[in-house]
């Protein structure tokens, strides 16, 4: 597996390329945005960690032009903790947020929970005229592409990889948000309300189960 670090600072390169590479992982280093949109052109990654704060380009604006090269996870990785932040990052689609200074063994498990996250998942899901391609990062009814925003599909798909599996708020907080995401319920429901909305008659799948959360049936 092949990782792309990307970060201005050569202590904090170093020492996550010396964790990784001790797992097994194969690593790539980038300086600032500008160079690792270069490399990300040039190579096959299978996992991003990027520094919010660069010189020439941020970590955020990165991220959105290698989302439109190709969809890949990221683990953005920054000395801003501000849920602002953290806010920004998971609605441009990471998968994980970690604050410096941070334990790099830690890192590594996160990481590695990433990989087991997304290679768990199947890569297509077909509900009637319901498609969610997730190689293709496209959700698709009736063969006409829905624009979804980042967050909409990462609950869209959340929601089709556990058809008929009553889902709390808490657990789509957690597996949508992040872990350490100090959202409330009204977030996931403001969330959901807008899917429906985008699904179209596919919307009535996302059941509403009383005092628990959600459930997806098809």
């Amino acid at each position: 597996m092949k990782i792309l670090v990307v970060d201005d600072e050569t202590l904090i390169r170093d020492v996550v390329r010396e964790y990784l590479q001790l797992d097994g992982f194969s690593v790539e280093e980038a300086r600032d945005g500008d160079e690792a949109l270069d490399k990300f052109q040039q190579e096959q990654f299978d996992l991003v960690i990027m520094d919010i704060m660069m010189p020439k380009k941020d970590g955020f604006q990165t991220l959105k032009e290698m989302k439109q090269i190709k969809d890949i996870p990221v683990l953005m990785l920054s000395a801003r903790g501000e849920e602002f932040d953290k806010l920004i990052g998971f609605d441009l689609g990471i998968d994980d947020y970690v604050t410096k200074p941070f334990s790099p063994k830690e890192l590594v498990a996160r990481v590695k929970a990433i990989t087991k996250r997304r290679d768990a998942n199947p890569k297509r899901l077909v509900f009637g005229g319901l498609e969610v391609d997730d190689v293709a990062h496209e959700v698709k009814i009736d063969g006409k592409l829905i624009n979804l925003t980042p967050k909409e599909y990462d609950l869209l798909k959340y929601f089709v990889s556990n058809n008929h599996i009553a889902l709390s708020r808490e657990q789509l907080l957690t597996n949508i948000w992040g872990y350490d995401f100090y959202g409330d319920d009204r977030t996931v429901d403001t969330h959901v309300k807008t899917l429906r909305h985008q699904l179209g008659s596919y919307g009535s799948c996302i059941k509403t189960i009383r005092k628990v959360g959600y459930k997806f049936e098809y």
